[in-house]
């Protein structure tokens, strides 16, 4: 069965992860299919926080859609360097003419036995001799196997990405290699013509459709499906797939609504993670960006995750939202490069290329103490990204106002409807989400 991966965006904040695990789960136990849950970057505070408090483990690390020497191997039986070359013949005949040789010791491949190696054999025992012609065929198999190994066959890493090492292998004159793990032990065997045509890595992204917020290489990929609550990006498709962008506050809210409509209940954890990133991504279903789903989704999450025998026993919505956005908040304790680049997201538009970055606090006034450490972390950001300019939202989820710190700034943003303070940051009352409130103001500006 093929494996699927669910994944969110790079820099994955909590919804991105909760709506992961999520769909992964309901595609499994709806249609049983092999769908595994990802992510494309580290876990930031919150969600370390939530899955702990939870009890669930992160998703797998996937960090690009390269095909790697892993998807193209197969595990063929092996035999060791001194046993009789009758041991390896039976494997020669079940794979095709080819008997890896592995150390017993250590588990390290040793070479192959090949039709070239055998024939080389022969020719170094029999040779153009007629004595040595005469030799009986039960003489040769009791050698050992290693006189009739090829220790040149090659060996790549299973997680090596296979265009990294492309060059090579079409210079190489063997046609099967030899694949190890990081410590050099067996894995496999692959052959030249499955790693010129690997199989593309089959994806459905979450929480995001730009390919400026994906996971590397996802040109690589085959992408399957998108569900999705943010703006439309151009991300380019080698065939018709299923694409779902809706106007929610979370992507966790369309999760729980297919799992709904599919007759089923999210397990109390999971359906946990997921109200955990609703009511993130919702600042507790105070942001502009809140809809009625949202809270029937809430009322939905609530249901499943607030009961008696599971991990939130005691929790309202209510009192389990603050503790959420209070794991993700303040900045004395967290380097000033982690939070610029925790949560951020990276935009084009009138020619230009740029961040907007958001962290959250529960006092505005803890900006001013880290104002001048934040403000050259962002700056360090932009460089290493080769951006434009770039943008920290700071926001108070307590008081629903932000700062806006700016490096770099077009002269046109000069126009933003935010009063300029004496520190050069921009006040922003009742300005608490970047996709719907800050967004839209800078594309409008940069756009003219």
């Amino acid at each position: 069965m093929t494996t699927t991966y669910v994944i969110g965006h790079v820099n994955p904040d909590t919804d991105s992860i909760a709506a992961a695990l999520g769909y992964a789960w309901l595609l499994r136990e709806r249609d049983g299919e092999e769908v595994i849950a990802a992510r494309a970057g580290p876990t930031n505070p919150q969600t370390t926080w939530v899955l702990k408090r939870l009890g669930l483990e992160p998703p797998v690390l996937l960090t690009d859609a390269s095909p790697r020497f892993e998807a193209v191997t197969r595990r063929l039986d092996t035999t060791a360097p001194q046993s009789p070359l009758r041991e390896a013949w039976p494997i020669l005949n079940r794979t095709g003419g080819i008997a890896p040789l592995v150390n017993p010791e250590d588990g390290k491949p040793v070479g192959m036995i090949t039709g070239v190696s055998l024939f080389n054999l022969l020719v170094r025992h029999v040779g153009p001799h007629p004595r040595r012609q005469e030799k009986r065929i039960a003489e040769i198999l009791d050698l050992p196997c290693h006189e009739a190994c090829d220790s040149s066959v090659p060996r790549f890493q299973a997680s090596t990405r296979i265009r990294d090492v492309i060059n090579r292998i079409l210079r190489e004159e063997h046609n099967d290699f030899l694949i190890v793990d990081e410590k050099g032990a067996y894995v496999g065997v692959t052959h030249q013509r499955d790693v010129l045509n690997p199989p593309r890595l089959r994806l459905i992204l979450v929480d995001h459709n730009e390919p400026g917020q994906a996971l590397g290489a996802i040109e690589e990929a085959e992408l399957i499906e998108i569900l999705d609550h943010h703006r439309l990006g151009n991300m380019s498709t080698h065939a018709p797939i299923r694409f779902s962008v809706d106007v929610v506050g979370s992507t966790s809210t369309l999760v729980s609504e297919r799992i709904e409509e599919a007759g089923l209940s999210a397990p109390p954890a999971l359906a946990g993670l997921m109200l955990a990133g609703l009511l993130s991504d919702t600042l507790i279903l105070t942001s502009p960006t809140t809809t009625e789903r949202d809270r029937r989704a809430a009322e939905r999450l609530g249901r499943w995750a607030l009961i008696r025998n599971g991990p939130l026993a005691g929790e309202t919505i209510q009192t389990y939202g603050q503790q959420v956005l209070s794991a993700g908040a303040g900045l004395a304790t967290r380097d000033p490069m982690e939070i610029v680049s925790t949560d951020l997201k990276l935009y084009e538009a009138g020619g230009y290329q740029f961040i907007i970055a958001q962290a959250e606090v529960t006092d505005l006034r803890q900006l001013d103490e880290h104002l001048e450490a934040l403000t050259a972390a962002l700056e360090e950001l932009r460089q290493q990204r080769g951006v434009d300019f770039a943008m920290l939202m700071v926001t108070d989820v307590v008081d629903n106002i932000s700062r806006l710190v700016l490096v770099k700034a077009p002269p046109m943003l000069d126009d933003l409807p935010y009063p300029r303070q004496p520190d050069d940051t921009r006040l922003a009352p009742g300005v608490v989400s970047r996709k719907k409130q800050l967004l839209p103001v800078v594309l409008g500006l940069l756009e003219e």
